[in-house]
């Protein structure tokens, strides 16, 4: 299974492919030098990007994120306060505490190669680690894959598990399923909630008294609290696009509307949009986010969370986690089946997957049956078939921040829309989500997070490159 603990995982910004990914891609090679027992001959390391990593791996911080993870530190626990003065001196002294205590030289320039020339072997995601002692002898070669959300995969493993593309949990679980029509039925047959069945399959593997309900309320903490900071802070966003932080204003002028009668209905939606568009602020700044299933997109989720907390009646602790439960539950039906990854689908499988995450959850918090709940995902799904990843100057920005806000109104139209009937559609999550898996297949290379087409090529030539 795909645990709600790997959908939704605790780490940095701006991107969970492009930054979490490497940042643990480069960890575990810390961890095989140490079973290999050879960690204390590596003289030198050198990183490889390929593909999509090469492409934008500036904009998104990933040769930061090497840095950092062979330097010993984790995307949960990172102050990101201190990451610029880690890399900051690596820079200065040309030298890397291995495992963040044993100096080797490394020299950035050298040491962390942006191959634009090789094609990715594998997913589009690739990045080659490679440690060599005193006289220049290999020690230590593994290319792994970010296979989008923060999942990371070595090359074996990523080709065993196609077409999920690994970063699976083969344990075993009370009600395994890889799509929705086998969640459904086990539902029915179990006469349980989709929430239900997903908090069994975790407490299969978290067996201790009230351990993945205290999980639950962390995701629900570090999400809440993503938000507050995101509309507490304003100011300039990093990166060289000069854009300008606007959650706070909104989040005003929502509250000042909110306290007189509203001119039109729709106004209500957007504290939603303020909501959003404060993570992925946080997130394109670098600060700690919830990939929610990724970092680009991590604002989807936790914007319609927190329009049910705030915002609907009746709204409670169980709700919140009925939420997230099923959320992911059917975030990892997206990952069995298809992608999380905007490098091999597009954003459909990033706002889009968030999307009808979000809208899935929030039809359950609200009481929906399970078939209202798999219609409202399909609904927010489908309407992000398509979308294309061209994040401008390579930064998770434009229009990945203000795509969040729609990712998060569409979701709660299509939970409203699916509450408001009685489960019977035409088309079924699961053709959906062949579909985006195809529509990702067919899309040019140029449009999935190379910055090499769409909004990304059309508006370099007015922005300063950075």
């Amino acid at each position: 299974m795909v645990s709600v603990f790997d959908i939704f995982k605790i780490g940095i910004g701006p991107s969970s492919s492009h930054t979490v990914g490497p940042m643990v891609a480069a960890g575990r090679f810390l961890v095989r030098l140490q079973r290999l027992g050879v960690i204390d001959q590596v003289a030198r390391v050198r990183a490889t990007l390929y593909g999509s990593l090469a492409f934008t791996g500036r904009g998104h911080g990933t040769d930061k994120a090497i840095l950092l993870g062979l330097s010993g530190e984790r995307p949960a626990d990172i102050d990101p306060a201190s990451i610029s003065g880690i890399v900051a001196e690596v820079a200065r002294s040309r030298t890397l505490k291995l495992g963040g205590s044993q100096p080797i030289p490394f020299d950035p320039a050298n040491d962390l190669v942006f191959d634009f020339k090789t094609p990715s072997p594998g997913h589009p995601n690739g990045m080659r680690l490679e440690a060599f002692d005193a006289m220049g002898n290999i020690l230590a070669d593994r290319l792994y894959f970010s296979v989008g959300g923060g999942f990371v995969v070595p090359e074996d493993q990523y080709r065993a598990n196609k077409p999920a593309g690994g970063g699976i949990d083969e344990r075993r679980v009370a009600y395994p399923f890889r799509n929705a029509k086998a969640l459904l039925g086990i539902c029915q047959g179990e006469g349980e909630s989709i929430a239900g069945i997903a908090l069994a399959n975790e407490c299969s593997l978290r067996p201790g008294d009230g351990e993945v309900e205290s999980g639950l309320d962390t995701i629900i903490a570090a999400m809440m609290g993503c938000i507050d900071r995101g509309l507490a802070t304003d100011g300039e966003l990093p990166g060289g696009l000069k854009v300008r932080r606007r959650a706070k204003a909104l989040f005003a002028k929502a509250l000042a509307d909110g306290k007189r009668n509203l001119t039109y209905p729709h106004q209500a939606f957007d504290r939603v949009s303020a909501f959003a568009i404060a993570v992925n602020e946080e997130n394109a700044a670098g600060g700690r986010v919830v990939t929610s299933p990724t970092n680009g997109a991590a604002g989807v989720a936790p914007a319609v969370l927190r329009y049910y907390r705030d915002l609907c009646p009746g709204a409670d602790r169980p709700g919140m986690h009925r939420f997230l439960l099923t959320a992911a539950a059917f975030g990892a039906i997206i990952k069995y089946n298809a992608s999380l990854s905007g490098a091999e689908v597009g954003c459909q499988g990033e706002v889009g997957s968030a999307s009808a995450m979000a809208a899935a959850g929030l039809c359950a918090a609200l009481g929906g049956t399970n078939e209202q709940i798999e219609n409202a995902a399909e609904i927010a799904l489908e309407h992000h078939l398509g979308m294309t990843c061209d994040p401008v100057g390579g930064l998770v920005q434009v229009p990945c921040i203000e795509r969040n806000a729609l990712g998060a109104v569409k979701a709660i139209t299509a939970a409203s829309l699916a509450l408001a009937g009685d489960g019977q559609h035409i088309v079924f999550f699961d053709t959906c989500v062949e579909t985006m898996r195809q529509t990702g297949l067919d899309m040019q290379h140029k449009y999935k997070e190379t910055s090499q087409g769409g909004l990304a090529i059309n508006v370099a030539v007015n922005v300063v490159e950075c």
